[in-house]
């Protein structure tokens, strides 16, 4: 489940856009044979939890009730945000760091839903490793991650705000992040505490958990849906229809955890085989990442959006369409809008 991060900067690349072959032509919403809008949206990994509301709504008939065709473009070799920024998608599964990266780069895309409000990933390691006890304790570690920019700048601000240096080594995961712990080949990792730390626990390899926010890093909306603004402009109401029926599905994920896992897994029997894991991962959901503090699913802030996008170019992290750092801080009210959600209209 856990989300790709190396493909940030490859937002512009059309050779990579011939290579995927699941997405062609642009993305301009089309009249389907029996009168429904045909409506493409790509995946950011295979199906998993993240995924649920949409998969229930299709499921429920509520994007057929809305005239929308959806077609659901798995994950590939070209990441969401290529496909959504060069019209070849007309949405996608995205990351607040990803659209950030790629705003800052002029790429055409925005933020149009949030579907987890908490950050979906900490800072772990084992949790027998007593000689770590805090974030301070991991300097002249091993890092194991993806090899995203952001990885680097976002430990060194969590061991810092602990009063360490922030200086480890970095190596690049080919396995879960609990199993290379596991296996001595690093010592920490930043897995997402709704599927990999619980399934670590379930194998037996418990994790010991650092959150991002104790230690000075701004909320993060670690999994969102994206669009262009050249989509929302030429079709609106699509959009919004669209968006009205992912708001019931995780409406509906939120208020029958159990129920939507089932529907879930029904969608997706070949890859999601472990149910009771999915089941356990949706129900923290529910609890703890879909609902925004004052009760909304789906809604952003522009605080929130601006204070990532200070922590990025205060790290040296931003680049403009021509590869060269930002001298200011990018205006990030406009990387995300709620005018298309259901509250909105």
């Amino acid at each position: 489940m856990r989300r790709r991060t190396s493909a940030l900067l490859a937002i512009s690349t059309a050779a990579a856009l011939a290579l995927t072959g699941c997405a062609s032509g642009d993305s301009t919403s089309a009249a389907a044979k029996d009168g429904t809008t045909t409506v493409t949206l790509a995946l950011d990994w295979t199906p998993n939890t993240n995924h649920t509301g949409i998969y229930v709504a299709q499921q429920k008939g509520w994007f057929k009730d809305a005239g929308i065709d959806l077609k659901i473009v798995p994950y590939g070799t070209t990441a969401p945000e290529t496909l959504v920024a060069n019209h070849k998608a007309d949405f996608g599964i995205s990351y607040q760091e990803g659209i950030t990266t790629a705003r800052a780069a002029g790429q055409d895309i925005k933020s149009v839903y949030a579907v987890t409000q908490k950050t979906n990933v900490t800072v772990s390691v084992r949790a027998d490793r007593d000689d770590i006890e805090s974030p301070k304790d991991l300097d002249g570690k091993t890092y194991a991650g993806f090899g995203a920019p952001y990885e680097k700048a976002l430990l060194q601000k969590v061991i810092q705000a602990d009063g360490g240096k922030g200086d480890f080594k970095q190596i690049t995961l080919n396995t879960s992040a609990y199993a290379a712990l596991y296996a001595g080949k690093a010592d920490f990792a930043m897995p997402m505490p709704t599927w990999e730390g619980l399934e670590a626990k379930e194998t037996g390899k418990p994790l010991k958990d650092f959150a991002l926010a104790d230690y000075g890093v701004p909320a993060i909306y670690s999994t969102l849906i994206a669009s262009s603004g050249q989509y929302l402009k030429d079709n609106p109401e699509i959009a919004k229809k669209f968006l009205a029926a992912v708001n019931k599905g995780y409406e509906y994920a939120a208020d029958s955890p159990d129920q939507a896992a089932d529907l879930l897994i029904a969608a997706n029997k070949s890859t999601l085989t472990n149910t009771e894991l999915v089941k356990e991962s949706e129900q923290l959901l529910a609890k703890e990442y879909y609902r925004a503090e004052d009760g909304t699913i789906g809604t952003q802030s522009a605080e929130r959006w601006q204070d990532f996008a200070d922590f990025d170019f205060k790290s040296g992290l931003l680049t403009d369409e021509n590869g060269k750092k930002l001298t200011k801080a990018p205006d990030a009210s406009e990387f995300f809008t709620n005018d298309y959600l259901p509250a909105a209209q």
